[in-house]
């Protein structure tokens, strides 16, 4: 099975650091596994301000 040099290289370093891939999924968690609170959603949606089509365009 063809790996790209990159591949081979990435697969090498993880080997040889595991503590980065234990860092990067411990990032991931603070960053994307959150939980998703609708209120703090319904918020953010209500105090949005229409915008103009051409923001540029004076009125």
């Amino acid at each position: 099975m063809y790996q790209s040099e990159f591949t081979k290289f990435m697969n090498g370093f993880l080997e040889q650091h595991p503590e980065v891939d234990s860092e990067r999924r411990e990032l991931r968690l603070t960053l994307w596994d959150r939980e998703v609170s609708l209120d703090d959603q319904r918020r953010w949606k209500e105090s949005s301000v229409p915008q103009k089509p051409y923001v540029y365009q004076p009125e």
